[in-house]
């Protein structure tokens, strides 16, 4: 079954260029062309990934973003700005996109940017169950499954956006490892974040206040003053 691309943009030649090119590599494609009718239909269909326009009519980019998020739709979100728009990446990173992406930009650009976004956060329907539980990893009382983007705590369930995510996973991979805040950049963000560790730093806290019992005092996800984070085992769990 193909994946579903839900395009939220009100100018109409850059919607049709985007569905055109996203269909021709195999995606099913929903247009919207204003705020409203995006959220709407994010809702109602649960597209497999948004891309989002910042300024759109009825309601911009970044209160759609904000209200799926705070609805716990958790659907990888590529968000549209143009070069003169007053954009901040942390704060549209922080309301819940995963990535963004600058007009004018190249279909090419586009349709690699959406691939490796669902890459990172799709299941492949080839791997066998007992290869999904020999990817867990536990750690106490938290119990991540990377192939199925799940992770509970305490035997509930957690709900993170796709880069809260991969960032948790890479953090429970180099487990005991101190990690500077441009390894994290690098290793998931991996691109045009050069320098800008308040990401990191962000996102982190966002783990914190789901993973921990108290986030001013983390037992798992602990800072290393000067360098950057390290994920360790509670001795106690």
């Amino acid at each position: 079954m193909s994946k579903v691309i839900l395009v939220v943009e009100d100018e109409v030649s850059i919607a049709t260029l985007l569905k055109y090119n996203l269909e021709r590599v195999g995606f099913e494609v929903l247009l919207a062309h204003d705020g409203k009718e995006g959220l709407d239909t994010a809702l109602e269909k649960s597209p497999d990934l948004i891309i989002l326009d910042l300024m759109l009519p009825t309601m911009d980019g970044m209160e759609i973003c904000k209200e799926l998020r705070s609805q716990k739709k958790n659907i990888p979100i590529i968000m549209l700005t143009a070069r003169d728009d007053e954009f901040d990446k942390v704060l549209g990173l922080e309301l819940g996109a995963d990535d963004y992406m600058t007009k004018p930009f190249s279909p090419r650009e586009v349709i690699a940017r959406v691939k490796a976004v669902l890459r990172r956060f799709t299941p492949s329907s080839d791997i066998e169950e007992e290869d999904l539980e020999n990817k867990t990893l536990q750690f106490g009382k938290l119990v991540v499954y990377p192939e199925r983007f799940e992770a509970l705590l305490d035997d509930e369930p957690l709900e993170f956006t796709p880069k809260e995510f991969e960032l948790l996973v890479y953090l429970l991979e180099n487990k005991n490892r101190v990690l500077t805040r441009d390894q994290l950049l690098s290793a998931v963000w991996n691109y045009d974040f050069a320098g800008d560790t308040r990401i990191v730093d962000v996102h982190i806290s966002h783990l914190r206040e789901k993973i921990e019992e108290n986030s001013r005092k983390p037992k798992f996800i602990k800072t290393i003053r000067g360098i950057g984070y390290k994920f360790e085992e509670p001795k106690n769990l």
